[in-house]
């Protein structure tokens, strides 16, 4: 494994959009890893060392927001949340329960390519328990 290509979580409960950011963002560099809902990427980020994770809001069983929420109790990784809701009380409500950034879906690769490159991508974090 490369120790100098950061790695990325995204997390999504449509297979489509993690097979399209996967070959995005593998495309620009970054080694990705995928996890279908909030509890799986909790296990990944337990893990994984990871430097960003980008999550949607709405998923089964936990949303997106609670899970910025569980992130923000034992780590600093940057959020990104990617969301179909583009009204100003979800934005709020993600960016408070910690995400540092919010893209409303649908979105260009550029732009979150832009909104990555804007992140400070430390060393990879590893949420502890």
């Amino acid at each position: 494994m490369d120790e100098t290509r950061s790695r990325i979580l995204v997390v999504d409960d449509e297979p489509q959009i993690l097979r399209v950011l996967r070959r995005g963002l593998e495309g620009h560099g970054f080694e990705v890893a995928t996890a279908p809902d909030a509890a799986t990427a909790l296990d990944v980020l337990k893990a994984s060392r990871i430097h960003l994770m980008i999550t949607d809001l709405r998923m089964p069983e936990m949303d997106g927001v609670e899970l910025c929420t569980r992130v923000r109790k034992t780590s600093t990784i940057p959020i990104i949340v990617l969301s179909v809701k583009g009204d100003e009380a979800t934005k709020v409500q993600a960016l408070d329960a910690g995400a540092d950034d919010y893209v409303t879906k649908p979105f260009g690769m550029d732009e979150l390519l832009a909104r990555i490159r804007a992140l400070p991508l430390g060393g990879p974090v590893r949420i502890m328990n």
